[in-house]
């Protein structure tokens, strides 16, 4: 059940109405989830939230084998089939497809928590956006779409493809803000270069760009380069674990770093990435993010590893007033590429080649083989009209070895080289010889 104003409550009320959305979770996931069931092994949930490490983790692979042996939900469904109400699945880019359901409530919940999302980056009513991501099966277009609806601004549902209509749907229409990938707009340039010439982008008057499903938004190199070739302000406004809740953070028009808004309906937690110890969630702290659902009927998670690595950065009230915890994604557990025993994400390289203006800001590492990596193969694309110079890619080496500790091999590659996606950006290319 949802707490008003949940990203701005008082910690004390918030925590007595996380309290007791836990009670009653964790007495609804005993009796309704065989999955939970087994993976305790006859052990309660405890009673007390802050006691909830002393359960084991739950992570990917076994929600995949629980859809492979109980299709298409798994043993996780703890609502009668008849209570839902909407069917979407993962995008796959990590392993297998997920089916998720939700229930109406479910739905309604993750649709106010992705406002507040969307409207502490800055939107709502007298804004016109437009939608562009996928609107099958992926839970990133229509729930999407629901939860920029409920911040009160117009909703153009546009979805991938057809980039040129897109350009003269935003002119037609006075469209003010756009919900894409961050490596959508390079896409749009692209198009407004070879279909609309003398049309830059700043031409289609866009204030305000609403991104997700991609990471990256955190670098502010990438946020200037964004600011500058488009006169928007770009905002991560759509952090969201597809398994979990579709978009529970973002950032907001005063802070860089993404808000946490679903504390009274989401618990999270902090571990090692190596081991699933407990960390302490203090500021500073870096692990791997858990997450577990205080309130979801359909397919509710208790204790799942998301993967992803997060630094927490605060913990009190921040400068716009939320009590919201923040943080930023340092990167994912399976994009982590370990170079004689530095661990480093797809992240870290693309916030040094950010901030050299010769570049597009278009790259991607490329693994050959089995691990162990001496070094990382990297490939950057020059910007528009440059010209492809040995001394640029040994500056780029030098500093991917100096800020990152390892070396790499930089390959500098010309504008419009690499693909531009619609949809989601593959940056990690591994290439098995055997």
């Amino acid at each position: 059940m949802l707490m008003q104003r949940a990203e701005f409550a008082d910690p004390a009320d918030l925590a007595a109405h996380r309290q007791a959305l836990w009670e009653r979770q964790r007495a609804y996931v005993l009796a309704a989830s065989p999955l939970h069931r087994r993976r305790w092994a006859g052990k309660a949930p405890p009673a007390r939230l802050e006691s909830l490490a002393e359960l084991p983790l739950i992570d990917k692979s076994m929600l995949r084998e629980s859809q492979r042996l109980h299709p298409p939900f798994g043993d996780y469904l703890a609502a009668s089939e008849t209570r839902i109400a909407r069917v979407h699945r993962t995008s796959g880019t990590t392993g297998t497809a997920m089916n998720l359901a939700l229930s109406a409530r479910d739905a309604h919940e993750t649709a106010m928590v992705g406002a507040r999302a969307q409207s502490a980056a800055g939107l709502g009513p007298g804004h016109r956006v437009v939608h562009c991501l996928n609107y099958r099966l992926w839970m990133g277009g229509f729930t999407d779409h629901t939860t920029l609806e409920a911040t009160g601004a117009t909703v153009v549902p546009f979805g991938v493809g057809e980039s040129r209509l897109l350009v003269q749907t935003i002119r037609e229409l006075a469209i003010t803000a756009i919900s894409c990938t961050p490596s959508y707009p390079a896409v749009l340039e692209r198009t407004l270069a070879e279909h609309f010439p003398g049309l830059n982008p700043r031409d289609l008057g866009l204030r305000l760009g609403l991104f997700g499903g991609e990471a990256g938004l955190d670098d502010p190199a990438l946020r200037r380069r964004i600011a500058d070739t488009w006169g928007m302000e770009p905002r991560n406004a759509n952090y969201g674990v597809s398994d979990v809740f579709c978009n529970f953070a973002s950032q907001t028009e005063n802070d860089p770093d993404l808000h946490f808004m679903a504390l009274d309906v989401l618990h999270p937690e902090l571990v090692a990435a190596e081991s699933g110890a407990v960390l302490p969630w203090r500021e500073g702290q870096r692990g791997e993010l858990v997450l577990t659902h205080l309130s979801r009927e359909c397919q509710p998670l208790v204790r799942f590893r998301t993967g992803d690595i997060i630094e927490l950065t605060g913990t009190g009230r921040a400068r716009c007033g939320r009590t919201a915890p923040r943080f930023r994604v340092v990167g994912r557990s399976d994009d982590m590429v370990v170079v004689r025993g530095i661990n480093v994400f797809p992240v870290q390289v693309a916030a040094v080649l950010n901030r050299e203006a010769a570049l597009s800001g278009e790259y991607r590492i490329v693994l050959d083989g089995q691990p162990p990596y001496d070094a990382l193969s990297v490939e950057a694309e020059l910007a528009e009209h440059g010209v492809p110079a040995d001394a640029l890619a040994s500056a780029m080496s030098a500093a991917i070895k100096r800020e990152l500790g390892v070396t790499a091999r930089v390959t500098l590659l010309p504008f419009g080289t690499l693909p531009r996606s619609e949809g989601k950006t593959r940056r990690l290319i591994r290439r098995d010889r055997t």
